[in-house]
C-alpha cells in the first residue's frame, strides 16, 4: 500500500505537467473562429429528402428566361447541348437508360452527364446548381432563381409537363426523375442526420 501512494503521485504530477504543457503551447495565430452567419453561410448543403431547401420559387418560363441571361448557354450550349460543358438537355429519341459512375459515386449518372435526367433526386440539381454555377460566379443566384432553372431543365427533359408549374421547397422533393428507383443516398447520409455530419474529415 505504502508503494502504491508514491506511484499514483508520480501519475498525478505528470498529468499535471502534461497539462500545463498543453495549455502554453504556442499558438500561430493563423485563421479565426468563424461567426455563427459565416457557418451559415457555409453549411447550404441540401440532403436527398430536401429539407434544407430554402423558401423560394419558380417555373420553368422564368427558367429558360435566366438560362440565356445567366450565361448558361455559354458553356451548355444554347438548345442545353453542344457546348463544352455536360450536356443538360437530352434530345428526344436519345437513349437515356442509366450506367456508370461519377465522382466515385454510382447514382444513375448516363453519360455524358444529363444532369436532369441523372441526378436520381431533383433536390441534388438544385444543390448543384445553387453552390456551383454560374461558372465564376458560384453561389450568385438567389433561390429564385435557382428553382426556375431547376424547372426549366425538368421541363425540357419531360419531368415536369407545364412551363408554367410552380416549384418551390415542398414540390421539388416529390418529383419522381427517370433511373431513380431503387436509388440510394449517398454513402454514410441517413435521414434527419445532421448536414455536414457525413462528410469525411
Amino acid at each position: 500500500m505504502g508503494s502504491a501512494m508514491p506511484r499514483n503521485l508520480l501519475l498525478a504530477m505528470t498529468l499535471g505537467v502534461c497539462q500545463f504543457g498543453w495549455a502554453q503551447s504556442p499558438t500561430y495565430k493563423l485563421g479565426k473562429t468563424p461567426t455563427a452567419d459565416e457557418i451559415r453561410a457555409w453549411d447550404i448543403a441540401i440532403s436527398p429528402t430536401g429539407k434544407e431547401l430554402p423558401p423560394g420559387k419558380g417555373t420553368a418560363k422564368e427558367g429558360a428566361q435566366l438560362y440565356v441571361r445567366k450565361g448558361c448557354a455559354g458553356c451548355h450550349g444554347p438548345t442545353g447541348a453542344g457546348g463544352r460543358a455536360p450536356v443538360l438537355i437530352v434530345a428526344k429519341g436519345a437513349p437515356t437508360k442509366s450506367g456508370g459512375e461519377m465522382a466515385g459515386m454510382d447514382m444513375g449518372i448516363q453519360p455524358p452527364g444529363l444532369m436532369a435526367v441523372s441526378m436520381p433526386y431533383p433536390t441534388v440539381m438544385w444543390d448543384y446548381i445553387s453552390r456551383g454555377m454560374p461558372l465564376g460566379k458560384e453561389g450568385s443566384l438567389t433561390p429564385d432563381e435557382v428553382y426556375s432553372l431547376t424547372a426549366f431543365l425538368l421541363y425540357k427533359n419531360d419531368v415536369i409537363h407545364s412551363e408554367d408549374e410552380v416549384l418551390d421547397n415542398q414540390s421539388l422533393p416529390k418529383l419522381k426523375v427517370p433511373g431513380s428507383e431503387g436509388v440510394k443516398p449517398p454513402p454514410g447520409w441517413k435521414p434527419k442526420e445532421p448536414r455536414l455530419a457525413h462528410y469525411p474529415e
